[in-house]
């Protein structure tokens, strides 16, 4: 199947082969807790992987608003293939911005083909929502390469795709010895003292790129997850993971620099809640439909609250997508949690009001709610958006 998707046009909709081919994969992976690898294949194929690749290296180019209408219409029909790619921009984003001129050759082709989907691995055992206590490390060996050891958890995308991003704790800390060449090249950059200590991080980490094939990487799909079981989510182990030095990406020890990044993007998590909202009310729609004769006043007016809450989610990423907030870092965040939450509340709502009709475990009600409720637990979870948003709003 060969499918363009129109992302030049962000109020453009998926072609209706591809929301076929996205709900058909939905059903599948609901059942059976696995991805749907011909899928991924098809998203390539219609034009999806290269939405945030410059169009120099065979990519769209395409902003924050449009990365997020992306994924909120891939959301609406298949959550897990909208969080894999969410992921596959963020890398390919990162990548763009901080990649030398040989990285960004090598690598931002293949993403915006689809011929190398991207996954993070940030999160492992230990070490809190903020990752401050990693205990995946990078040592330099005497050749100048990097030997990675430790493990991921909860990696979306773990053994589907092609490159990881790692983020680990490097040997070389440029701290108290380097504190001066550390701040001449934040300086250079435009950084700050708040970027390198951004509540997420911490100094001392490196992100590194590690391509699937290496051997000392093996990713675990044993994870049963009650949401988002079509994502691949699960853990990557890294035991003796040789990497060359330009396989690092961005400054030795200062990852929190890209991290504090990321969130002014304005590409944001809440677009995927806000397309699992949509899929919950196009559900009680379709519901209520169905009954004989016209829905009551009370129904119609429930409808209409439920309806309101998604128009007032799909502005708060508007605002985020466009960066024109004071502070589009805390817009972001400010999106992912009334995104997470709305989704949440509607999901609650929509069980309601199907009632019994919806108690089935075969009800695509109760899947919606299980990915509504997984989002809240992605990084940044939405505990530590509220704390970043605090330390900044409130000191």
């Amino acid at each position: 199947m060969s499918v363009a998707f129109p992302v030049t046009a962000p109020e453009g909709a998926l072609p209706a082969a591809l929301v076929e081919r996205l709900g058909s994969a939905a059903a599948r992976s609901a059942a059976t807790g696995r991805p749907d690898e011909t899928l991924l294949a098809e998203l390539g194929e219609a034009g999806l992987f290269g939405v945030a690749v410059p169009a120099a290296y065979g990519g769209f180019g395409g902003d924050a608003t449009l990365i997020n209408h992306v994924v909120a219409q891939v959301a609406r029909v298949n959550p897990s293939a909208a969080i894999m790619l969410f992921q596959h921009y963020a890398v390919s984003a990162r990548v763009e911005e901080w990649g030398d001129a040989a990285q960004r050759a090598r690598l931002l082709p293949a993403l915006a083909k689809g011929d190398l989907l991207a996954a993070s691995g940030w999160s492992e055992p230990g070490a809190g929502a903020a990752k401050k206590r990693l205990n995946t490390t990078a040592v330099r060996l005497p050749d100048g390469r990097w030997r990675l050891d430790g493990t991921k958890s909860f990696t979306t995308g773990a053994g589907v795709a092609g490159l990881y991003l790692i983020l680990a704790r490097t040997a070389e800390d440029p701290g108290a010895a380097g504190a001066a060449g550390a701040a001449g090249a934040a300086g250079a950059a435009g950084s700050t003292n708040d970027e390198r200590d951004s509540g997420y991080g911490a100094s001392g980490q490196t992100f590194f790129l590690v391509p699937a094939d290496d051997e000392g990487l093996r990713p675990d799909q044993s994870l049963d997850l009650i949401g988002m079981r079509g994502s691949a989510t699960g853990f990557v182990s890294l035991h003796g993971c040789v990497v060359g030095d330009e396989d690092r990406l961005g400054p030795l020890g200062e990852a929190t620099r890209i991290i504090a990044g990321v969130r002014r993007t304005g590409a944001t998590l809440g677009a995927v809640s806000l397309g699992i909202a949509s899929a919950l009310l196009d559900l009680a729609v379709e519901q209520v439909n169905r009954r004989p004769g016209p829905p009551d006043q009370v129904t119609r007016f429930r409808l209409v609250d439920l309806a309101t809450r998604i128009e007032a989610a799909h502005a708060v990423i508007d605002r985020s997508g466009r960066r024109d907030a004071a502070d589009p870092g805390l817009a972001t965040l400010h999106s992912k949690l009334f995104a997470t939450e709305t989704a949440e509340q509607v999901g609650v709502e929509v069980a309601r009001l199907l009632g019994s009709a919806g108690y089935t475990v075969a009800n695509r009600v109760n899947g919606l709610m299980a990915d509504a409720r997984a989002v809240a637990h992605m990084g940044p979870t939405n505990d530590l958006c509220r704390e970043l948003v605090s330390s900044t709003w409130l000191g």
